[in-house]
């Protein structure tokens, strides 16, 4: 059956939500899992905003609920995977490098880090792939510190499905009311987004202190 026929009744015409849902009208499932892996590798496209919608199509019947979770759970392992390997293309050295051209940094800084992500690398790229905006990012340090590909694809597939599967039931059972869901988790993205800015502010403040008084007892 033509899929032009079943486009969404109420699908919107511009923007985000239109350029996924002429995707999905195209493409079916794998118009879905397109628009998510580009989703993965450009963060500003929302999830929020892609997934409830391709589960709303799953209600209209314009593809299959199974289709829908399968599609977009492979377009973020995808998008992952290519994140993961720019990681590792980067290498440590080039970031290391990198690091410490930085200000306010040391290269301990980055040395702290590396052990954190070696204890707690697994238990990061798994929830983080439920994070809003980390949900991406997490696969670059995981290239860069060469993570064993199939844990972290395992890692990912299972976050994703967690998180994709959250996103696009709620379009599904929400209906014409699906973009009820980005407000939410917009407001989500926003509070980890001020979290992260204030830590990072806490960051500069705190290491601006202690170079301050490290000047301090060096000229008394």
């Amino acid at each position: 059956m033509d899929l032009m026929t079943l486009a969404l009744p109420q699908e919107p015409a511009d923007g985000i939500a239109g350029w996924a849902a002429d995707l999905v009208d195209a493409m079916g499932g794998p118009g879905a899992g397109l628009a998510i892996a580009l989703e993965n590798l450009f963060p500003p496209l929302p999830s929020e905003v892609i997934l409830p919608l391709t589960g709303f199509a799953a209600g209209q019947g314009v593809i299959s609920l199974f289709s829908a979770l399968f599609w977009t759970t492979l377009g973020s392992v995808v998008g992952a995977a290519v994140l993961y390997w720019i990681g590792m293309l980067f290498g440590r050295e080039r970031m290391h490098a990198l690091w410490t051209r930085l200000p306010l940094v040391k290269s301990s800084d980055l040395e702290r880090t590396e052990e954190w992500f070696a204890e707690h690398g697994t238990k990061a790229v798994f929830f983080g792939r439920m994070v809003p905006i980390f949900r991406s990012l997490i696969s670059v340090p995981a290239g860069l510190e060469r993570m064993s590909m199939p844990v972290f694809l395992l890692l990912t597939t299972l976050g994703s499905l967690i998180w994709n599967s959250v996103l696009v039931l709620s379009g599904y059972w929400l209906g014409d009311q699906w973009d009820v869901v980005e407000t939410y988790v917009g407001v989500i993205s926003k509070g980890v987004l001020v979290l992260v800015v204030a830590a990072l502010i806490l960051y500069v403040v705190v290491r601006l202190r202690s170079r301050g008084s490290a000047q301090h007892r060096r000229t008394s």
